[in-house]
Formats: C-alpha cells, structure tokens, sequence
C-alpha cells in the first residue's frame, strides 16, 4: 500500500468512532459505519492532508468515487495529479 492509501485509511480510523482493525482498499464505505457528518469531516481532512480540494456536497448522495477505500484514494491520487499538472494550490 502506497502513502496516499495509507494516510487515507488512517484519517479513516482516527474519525471513526469504532474503526475495524483493518481496513483494505476493497472495504466499502457503507461497511465502515460512517455518518455523514464524520464524512464530511473526513473529506476536510483529506483536503487538508493532501493540500487539495475535493469535489464532495455533503447534500447529495454519495457518486461512484467514494464506494469503496480504494475509490477514495484513486479520486485522491487523480486530484493530486490534476492539481500538480495545472500548477494551481488550493
């Protein structure tokens, strides 16, 4: 597992309230008891973590890029990709 994968998982279990002991890229996020609130928080930190911006409306349901850990950290990884090929910060 990569660092982008392994700090996603960990700002997982740290705004989890009960994390499994393990969390792999094909655990989905339905299984992991996440409310949507702690997502929102979630996706702040990965923002933060990563200095990116996530296309995330905490009003509408959740798209295809956040149905498993392993989605999250593929959108993650092509976010930062975008955001280095463009040169912009956020």
């Amino acid at each position: 597992m990569d660092d982008v994968a392994t700090k996603i998982i960990e700002i997982l279990k740290k705004n989890m309230k009960e994390p499994p002991e393990t969390i792999s890229l094909d655990t989905p996020l339905s299984e992991l008891d996440i409310e949507s609130l702690d997502l929102a928080v979630i996706v702040f930190d990965i923002e933060d973590t990563f200095g990116i911006e996530i296309p995330y409306n905490a009003n509408e349901e959740v798209d295809a890029d956040f149905t498993t850990v392993g989605a999250v950290v593929d959108k993650v990884k092509a976010i930062i990709a975008e955001t280095k090929a463009s040169g912009a910060t956020a």
